[in-house]
């Protein structure tokens, strides 16, 4: 139940928070008040979401609001543990954890819906090597890695994609760039 307007499409936070809501429990008290008064188009279309990225891909074709959405909730799950959420209130430290994993889990569940093994696998370790980056401090990393990962969930894994995370994994200081790159590489559809 998004607040668009009848013949406009959601966005992929509308409908999460519109799943959230459905789902209800503890999850569904932590929904922050909606921007702008509750109307039509209340997040905006934000070009660089990791939801966008990945649905805008060949991956992603037939399935590409589902794709939006399921990733849009992972990313939410991770920005409860790491960052500032945008659907849901960041509440104490143990319970943002605890939604920020039920998040992760209701976007893979998803995803693993679809049969989509490639995307979960980059997934694992979009939320691994995020993780990583923000332990070492390194928020701008993290943040290249979510880029990188959506975009080879929605244009598959690329020779260069993986070179990044192992580039990332070995603690070498051209991981960002490397990670930046694949963000913007345009690899072909497996």
């Amino acid at each position: 139940m998004s607040t668009a307007e009848p013949g406009t499409s959601a966005t992929g936070l509308e409908r999460l928070r519109a799943l959230l809501l459905a789902e209800g429990g503890l999850i569904a008290t932590l929904l922050a008040p909606v921007p702008d008064g509750g109307c039509a188009g209340e997040y905006g279309e934000d070009p660089s979401s990791p939801g966008r990225i990945a649905a805008e891909g060949p991956r992603a074709a037939g399935h590409r609001e589902e794709y939006e959405l399921l990733i849009e909730a992972i990313y939410e799950g991770y920005l409860l543990h790491y960052g500032s959420p945008r659907v849901l209130r960041k509440p104490e430290a143990d319970l943002g954890l605890l939604a920020g994993d039920q998040l992760y889990a209701i976007g893979l569940e998803r995803l693993v819906s679809l049969g989509d093994t490639v995307a979960v696998a980059e997934l694992a370790d979009t939320i691994t090597l995020s993780a990583l980056a923000q332990g070492a401090g390194e928020r701008e990393l993290a943040e290249a890695v979510w880029a990188a990962g959506a975009r080879a969930v929605g244009w598959g894994p690329s020779e260069l994609h993986r070179h990044a995370k192992d580039l990332l994994l070995a603690r070498a200081p051209e991981a960002i760039d490397a990670m930046r790159t694949s963000a913007e590489a345009t690899p072909a559809a497996p």
